[in-house]
């Protein structure tokens, strides 16, 4: 009944965020990023919540947390450094600057004006498309299975309550919506986190306690032969930090700051916030070996372990049904803040990037919005179908987008905002040896290996793009002295 009763004050509170932010929502520019008016509070939590989901708490926890025991924890940190810290020092102020010098509003528009191509933000929009649509999906029908096992109501009806709440708020109020329901929502996960971790070691008998236990347990659940490797480690570690940066739905959040002065405090949140969400999540699944054995750990059918039903089984039978309330909370918020912004982003690909940059280019502001919300409506409900399809080529492009996205991105992107001397056939040729790297290395190292496939997709064209700068045409002097002029606040 507690879980109910949260759960509608929950959705209350989103919907009135939604109708809120329709007032603050006039043009293409306020929907997609807010009027690039977002300040360090809001852009951070934005940024946080969209970078961890419920496959973090559940799944990369469960799997990562077992298999890994206290190494999982360095996922955790780097994700916090390196993914948030650096990043926001790295990309954030050129980014900003780069992007409004030269009026662009998503990486392939920045790509089409930075590298003065023609096609090359078809190329990008169609990759995006196509590789966070699914994406969106997997979220959704994680979250159906998750409101089915903890409410006891249909999957069908779980998904349906999802959709509906999601695009409300989000088809209303745009980015402005996604930001205060992100700052919402981070608040609950940063309590729920924080609490969930310390019930776990307080039952553990003390933070010393549980620490022994675990270096006692691990090596007798999990043998020196199937532990993981440093190369594993590492992989995982660079792909889920690095490989964030290059990620559309990740960089979108500095195209929208305020101004310069935005980026330190939103740097400090963010990684605060991150090193919670990451210590909490991997440490509780690390925990598992204090609570569970090679006998009480779920398995498959096939015998083999069950690490997406660790999480749920260990929070189920450790929490008190109070707790759990605030922890089905933390899990639905952190996967529709990162939902919302997915499908923005898979909207932003056909309104702005394809319909926009290509057929209708004297398209009105007011068109631009209409048509932003209608396909955001459009996606919303695809990801419903897909979702309730359950077809198994979702998991398996799901595990494809991160190094698809990365590696086709990060390199002409990050390249691109720091040197004139990146020419146009380099950005076309980091797109496809990073995405066509990614898509090779997963189909033939296999799902076990996705981590190393994915940060090598990423890194190789770190090494194409120079070596092809090199020997082809520059980028024309006038597109480049207004791309890199200083920008005044």
């Amino acid at each position: 009944m507690a879980s109910l009763v949260l759960l509608l004050v929950f959705l209350a509170v989103m919907i009135c965020v939604g109708i809120w932010g329709m007032r603050k929502t006039a043009t293409l520019n306020d929907f997609f990023l807010g009027g690039r008016s977002v300040g360090p509070w809001m852009s951070a939590f934005a940024y946080g919540t969209t970078y961890f989901s419920a496959s973090v708490f559940i799944g990369f926890a469960g799997k990562q947390g077992w298999g890994f025991g206290p190494s999982a924890l360095l996922i955790g940190i780097g994700n916090a450094i390196v993914g948030a810290f650096a990043a926001w020092f790295i990309l954030g102020r050129r980014t900003r600057h780069m992007t409004q010098n030269l009026n662009t509003m998503t990486m392939p528009e920045f790509l089409e004006a930075r590298f003065d191509s023609d096609h090359i933000k078809m190329i990008a929009a169609v990759i995006i498309f196509i590789f966070l649509l699914p994406y969106s999906a997997g979220i959704f029908k994680g979250l159906g299975h998750l409101f089915e096992s903890t409410f006891h109501i249909s999957f069908d009806f779980a998904l349906i309550i999802l959709v509906v709440i999601t695009g409300i708020y989000l088809v209303l109020g745009g980015y402005f919506a996604v930001t205060v329901t992100s700052f919402i929502q981070g608040i609950i996960m940063l309590v729920g986190a924080a609490l969930m971790l310390t019930v776990l070691i307080v039952k553990a008998g003390g933070l010393t306690q549980a620490i022994q236990t675990v270096n006692t347990n691990y090596p007798a659940h999990v043998p020196v032969a199937q532990q993981p490797s440093w190369l594993t480690v590492a992989s995982l570690i660079f792909m889920t930090s690095v490989g964030s940066w290059g990620l559309p739905q990740m960089v979108q959040k500095f195209y929208a700051i305020k101004n310069e002065q935005v980026i330190p405090k939103a740097a400090i949140i963010t990684t605060i916030f991150s090193l919670v969400i990451g210590i909490t999540a991997y440490g509780s699944g690390v925990l598992a070996h204090v609570f569970m054995n090679n006998d009480t750990v779920p398995r498959l059918a096939s015998g083999g372990i069950n690490f997406d039903q660790i999480m749920p089984n260990l929070l189920s039978t450790e929490l008190p049904e109070a707790l759990l309330a605030i922890i089905m909370l933390l899990i639905l918020s952190a996967s529709m803040s990162s939902l919302a912004s997915l499908v923005l982003v898979s909207a932003s690909s056909i309104t702005v990037d394809l319909y926009k940059g290509y057929l209708h280019k004297d398209i009105t502001e007011k068109g631009s919005v209409i048509m932003m919300r209608s396909l955001s409506v459009v996606f919303i409900f695809a990801t419903y179908l897909i979702s309730k399809l359950q077809l198994g080529f979702i998991v398996t492009l799901q595990s494809l987008s991160w190094g698809v996205l990365s590696g086709a991105f990060l390199a002409p992107y990050l390249l691109g905002i720091y040197s004139k001397k990146i020419t146009k056939a380099a950005a076309y040729a980091g797109i496809y040896t990073g995405a066509g790297t990614a898509i090779i290395l997963t189909m033939t190292m296999g799902a076990a290996n996705s981590a190393l496939a994915a940060s090598i997709a990423i890194i190789v064209p770190f090494f194409v793009v120079p070596l092809v700068s090199a020997f082809t045409p520059k980028v024309d002097k006038a597109i480049l002295d207004k791309a890199f002029a200083a920008k005044s606040e």
